[in-house]
């Protein structure tokens, strides 16, 4: 990995380069998600299916198109037995986590007779797109459909691209059921978007699409926001370490690489103030690359979004990371929560050298879909938040109306709004 000294140009330089991930950065893509769209849109079902067979090499109609009890049960005869009891010890976590996250409905009375509050209510329908082919990942079944199911939706609808036999990868399916999906459809892509945005002859249209996806389906999410609520647009994976002396090269260099192995897009960053440990994680970076199977992946990854930077002290460290804002932040320090505290942007932070990224992604109970590219300024991860909404309550009595009826008249009085001044002086006549 290439090493550099932190300094004003270089820093210029990398945050640039990591904003050319961004999904808002492939508006040659734009125009052909837009007649996906159009398309669903108007011939529904039948667009589906024509998708489905010209990029999936699939044929599915409107009998095959729905997952049945029968394909699930197949399903599981499937899955190795030890592979199941992991997905359902990952999920009790991610349940009993999320479970923390749950907001209640409040009222505040007074004795004058006003009542003010608030009245959460989850979303009724929702849809999360999961990846399908190579990229099946049954981690991210669980954290998108967890959240929903412990916020309350009441249907929760699966899509996700069938094989070219027609039938969907067997831990897709299995971690679906145990997290509790209520319906799940073989279609993928933007027009898998379309479907869920729009509602079709099989698929029903949804209050929110959630979910990870090409840039095809980040695109198409971002065109139908506004049609429906979508989590966010969200980009290649990314990690920053920040380390000291103290840090253990090998543990540093395993933690780079299990993000830059996801795509040729990935960003894996390590600041520390050390330049003896940059050196070593260099070196050690290099070694692994030959062990791994994704190592071709991962050197693209890293020649293009990799980057060794070498800070003179651990402010100026803790500074870059939170500019950079990355979707994961290890810290391996001598002491890692006083950097913790310093911390402003970051979409998961891990602390201490046996708190791996990965441990996020497959088990610990927090959820791993995460704002990327920066956005970890001002978004947060994916939560039982995300599936609920909140309504305002207010109820005055007239005794409680007539203290300040007046008052109310004369701000409306203001904004020269006659009509609203009058709605509450009808009532005092």
């Amino acid at each position: 990995m290439r090493i550099q000294h932190l300094s004003r140009d270089a820093r210029q330089n990398i945050l640039e380069d990591l904003l050319k991930r961004s999904p808002n950065q492939y508006p040659e893509y734009e125009k052909a998600v837009a007649e996906i769209l159009e398309h669903v849109r108007k011939e529904r079902d039948k667009a589906l299916f024509e998708y489905t067979e010209r990029f999936d090499k699939a044929q599915i109609d409107a009998e095959t198109i729905r997952v049945t009890e029968e394909e699930i049960d197949e399903a599981y005869r499937l899955v190795p037995p030890e592979l199941l009891e992991i997905i359902r010890k990952a999920l009790h976590n991610i349940e009993d986590y999320h479970k923390k996250q749950k907001q209640y409905s409040w009222f505040d009375s007074k004795p004058d007779g006003t009542i003010l509050g608030q009245k959460v209510t989850p979303l009724w329908r929702v849809g999360v797109y999961v990846p399908g082919g190579k990229a099946a990942y049954p981690s991210s079944v669980l954290m998108n459909i967890v959240p929903a199911k412990v916020a309350g939706v009441e249907e929760i609808i699966m899509v996700t691209p069938p094989g070219r036999d027609g039938k969907v990868t067997p831990n897709t399916l299995v971690a679906a059921k145990e997290a509790g999906a209520t319906a799940i459809y073989k279609v993928g892509g933007a027009q898998a978007i379309g479907a869920l945005a729009y509602g079709t002859e099989s698929i029903p249209k949804v209050d929110k699409i959630v979910g990870p996806g090409n840039i095809y389906v980040a695109l198409a999410k971002k065109a139908v926001y506004g049609h429906v609520s979508i989590d966010a647009v969200a980009g290649p994976s990314e990690i920053l370490v920040i380390a000291d002396e103290t840090a253990n090269p090998r543990y540093v260099a395993a933690d780079l690489l299990s993000q830059a192995e996801h795509d040729e897009l990935a960003s894996a960053i390590l600041v520390t103030t050390s330049e003896t440990l940059a050196q070593a994680v260099s070196e050690q970076t290099d070694a692994f690359i030959e062990e791994l199977s994704r190592g071709e992946i991962i050197r693209k990854s890293l020649d293009h979004y990799g980057y060794i930077l070498v800070a003179d002290t651990m402010d100026e460290a803790i500074e870059i990371a939170n500019e950079i804002a990355s979707e994961h932040l290890e810290i391996q320090t001598a002491n890692p929560y006083d950097v913790m505290t310093k911390i402003r942007n970051a979409g998961a932070i891990f602390i201490g050298e046996y708190s791996s990224e990965p441990l996020g992604d497959y088990f610990a109970g927090p959820n791993h879909v995460l704002p990327t590219n920066g956005t970890a300024r001002f978004f947060s991860p994916l939560s039982v938040d995300d599936f609920i909404k909140k309504s305002s309550i207010i109820a005055y009595s007239r005794e409680a109306l007539e203290c300040i009826h007046e008052e109310i008249e004369q701000f409306a009085a203001a904004e020269h709004l006659t009509a609203h001044a009058n709605s509450i002086k009808v009532r005092f006549e």
